[in-house]
């Protein structure tokens, strides 16, 4: 029998914690406490070497079913589309008008947090909208 694994979601970026608090509100996700032996964040970056502060953070499922999300700085941009995305899912058993203000509710909810609302897809029945973080890494509520 083949266990399930658990895995995290990485993302290179610029601003790992800014980033990160991002998604924590876009998901509700929370800031994990900080590493053994420190009070505080702020206590554990100040432990680090210049290069290594604020190289990395990360966030979790409060709830423990999702996965991980860690975001890791790296040097450079963001170049091309993403070969990954995640699907924030607000719509899920709804159909037509009803899931289409759903999830426009949510894009209104998370543009004012920096996200950018890329467009509205709809036809009659399904809908999806993509959007863009903080980052502009592409994500698509649904």
């Amino acid at each position: 029998m083949t266990s399930i694994k658990k895995f995290q979601v990485t993302f290179d970026c610029a601003e790992p914690e800014r980033l990160a608090r991002f998604w924590c509100e876009v998901l509700g996700y929370v800031v994990p406490p900080p590493p053994e032996g420190f009070a505080t964040w702020d206590d554990y970056k100040r432990s680090q070497s210049p290069e290594q502060r604020d190289s990395w953070f990360a966030c979790t499922d409060p709830s423990g079913a999702g996965p991980r999300l860690y975001f890791q700085r790296v040097p450079e941009g963001k170049a091309a589309k993403n070969r990954l995305h995640l699907d924030v899912r607000v719509g899920t058993g709804l159909v037509g008008e009803e899931r289409l203000a759903a999830l426009e509710a949510e894009c209104a909810r998370l543009v004012p947090l920096g996200a950018v609302h890329v467009r509205t897809l709809y036809d009659g029945t399904d809908s999806c909208i993509p959007m863009q973080d903080i980052e502009g890494n592409e994500f698509c509520i649904d």
